[in-house]
């Protein structure tokens, strides 16, 4: 995928935004081409751990100890993935390329995909995604203000011209690889979708065609009602943390109190 026309220089200027902060301490994984600067919280008598694919706007280190104990908590160690060109990551983002890291993050924990959950965060959806794709046997899959239709996002920041290509050709790479109503419609595991109503970036319609596509029949939609695209965690906190307590408590290896 490293030659696709989606990893141009153009769209990924526009699309991500690398910073360099990091956590304390760096779990490694090893790419084919990259080392990607991870977090890995384990928790002593964890039986699951939670992958976790963050936004454009964000790096691991936002997410460290603070949702790391959240998880924990939950009973879950958590792998906490950085993108390349973030944080003490080598080699620049790309939307396609990225794709190309999932294996290499699950080879990288060493774990069964059936003790895994996937947690995917705006851009971090389509990773999340794909990796439920590759690997449908995972414990469950969650998704916050994530993206069902990735074209529209990328002509939101590009036109064509800027691509070098026309409008079709683009379409048809974009259904080539980030085809979400496909590959949600050939995932059965648990998922949970949460969403603003109002999110100002990546409108709630996304997060109910993702939630509609899914082949799931353990599937819940949460639509908050405070908050926005950034803010969905702050605004919803307590409605927030109890979704994906009952979440994991359905679907976990131990009962949680909701």
């Amino acid at each position: 995928m490293t030659d696709s026309l989606l990893n141009h220089s153009a769209l990924t200027g526009s699309y991500f935004f690398p910073r360099q902060e990091t956590p304390k301490e760096i779990f490694w994984v090893e790419t084919a081409t990259d080392r990607l600067a991870c977090a890995y919280h384990q928790v002593d008598g964890a039986e699951r751990t939670l992958i976790h694919y963050h936004g454009n706007g964000e790096v691991v280190a936002d997410y460290v100890p603070h949702m790391a104990e959240i998880f924990a908590g939950f009973g879950l160690s958590t792998l906490f993935v950085e993108y390349r060109g973030y944080g003490a990551s080598t080699g620049e983002p790309a939307l396609a390329a990225l794709l190309d890291d999932v294996p290499a993050v699950f080879e990288a924990l060493d774990q069964p995909a059936e003790d895994l959950f996937v947690f995917g965060r705006s851009i971090g959806s389509l990773y999340a995604v794909e990796f439920a794709h590759r690997y449908p046997e995972i414990a469950g899959l969650i998704l916050e203000s994530g993206i069902a239709d990735v074209l529209e996002r990328i002509l939101v920041r590009v036109s064509p011209r800027d691509l070098g290509a026309d409008f079709q050709t683009i379409r048809d790479e974009v259904e080539r690889l980030f085809n979400q109503e496909e590959k949600l419609g050939a995932y059965e595991k648990p998922l949970l979708v949460l969403h603003a109503r109002r999110d100002h970036l990546v409108n709630v319609s996304h997060g109910q065609r993702l939630h509609l596509w899914a082949a799931s029949l353990q599937k819940r939609l949460s639509i908050l009602p405070q908050g926005d695209h950034n803010s969905i965690f702050a605004a919803n906190e307590q409605e927030y943390l109890r979704q994906l307590k009952l979440f994991f408590s359905m679907h976990g290896k131990r009962t949680l109190t909701v």
